[in-house]
């Protein structure tokens, strides 16, 4: 039986107008009626996420949250964390010379300063649009060594960052974790976050089994919590090495692939006979 479902939201419960569907809703209260907990767990900063879970009404102590693609975990309603992990101002150094070699624009978030870019430019407009936030312009080589930074993201038109992606030195995959989480974005996050992490971690203050857990997604950040999940759920529109992980392939998110999933796999279950 299902007892926590992680869902993903751009590309997987967020419809390509970034909005939350009325069936998928609608299945997310049936959901938390039934007793099952439902977290969202995404790439983006909590202030990206505050009023999606407003909206669904996710905003008490016994809520948690996702953020960063698992670099942070809380509870809602306190704001108590329960996992976190972050880079430094050096690392964001390292990466940026990288970044210049491989002709791409690089930015990141701080703990400090929020939404940083080296150069403005329309994919961090694009970051900053959908989270709410505005970016501020700094010089990436003058960063605080210790300064704290929660990700770093290159980022470009896919045509330029594909390539990028192709000839990102070995060693950045070797100290960082390395995900791609739109064809515009590619995350460089501390070693030892993940979605899979966060998601394990909240098992634990459940004091619930993999195998009592649903995720959701649809793009390479959400594989780590596909594979830990007892019931992967990958999204019709998502790429083939997502689908690859999947328990069961849903329908896309502009046709309630969520709500589908919730419906059919933890619902439906339910109420079968034992």
């Amino acid at each position: 039986m299902i007892k926590l479902i992680a869902l993903d939201m751009d590309g997987t419960l967020l419809n390509n107008e970034k909005c939350i569907s009325e069936r998928n809703y609608q299945a997310i209260q049936a959901a938390k009626t039934a007793g099952i907990k439902v977290v969202l767990a995404s790439g983006r900063p909590l202030q990206g996420l505050q009023s999606h879970l407003e909206h669904l009404g996710l905003t008490g102590d016994d809520d948690f949250v996702v953020s960063y693609n698992g670099s942070l975990v809380q509870r809602v309603g306190n704001g108590e964390v329960l996992h976190k992990t972050s880079l430094k101002g050096s690392d964001a150094k390292a990466i940026f010379e990288v970044s210049q070699q491989l002709g791409v624009y690089i930015h990141a978030f701080s703990v400090k300063q929020g939404l940083i870019t080296h150069q403005n430019n329309t994919w961090t407009d694009i970051e900053a649009t959908l989270n709410g936030m505005q970016a501020t312009q700094v010089d990436f080589t003058q960063l605080d060594d210790n300064e704290d930074i929660i990700k770093v993201m290159l980022v470009a038109d896919e045509k330029d960052l594909t390539p990028a992606i192709k000839n990102l030195p070995a060693h950045l995959r070797e100290q960082y974790t390395v995900v791609q989480s739109a064809p515009f974005f590619l995350e460089l996050l501390h070693p030892t976050s993940n979605k899979g992490i966060a998601i394990e971690k909240l098992s634990r203050v459940m004091n619930i089994t993999a195998d009592e857990i649903m995720c959701v997604g649809d793009a390479e950040n959400d594989h780590a919590m596909l594979i830990f999940a007892g019931l992967a759920v990958a999204m019709e529109n998502a790429d083939p090495a997502t689908k690859a992980l999947a328990h069961y392939i849903t329908k896309s998110n502009v046709d309630d692939g969520v709500a589908v999933a919730i419906e059919e796999k933890a619902l439906k279950a339910q109420l079968s006979p034992a």
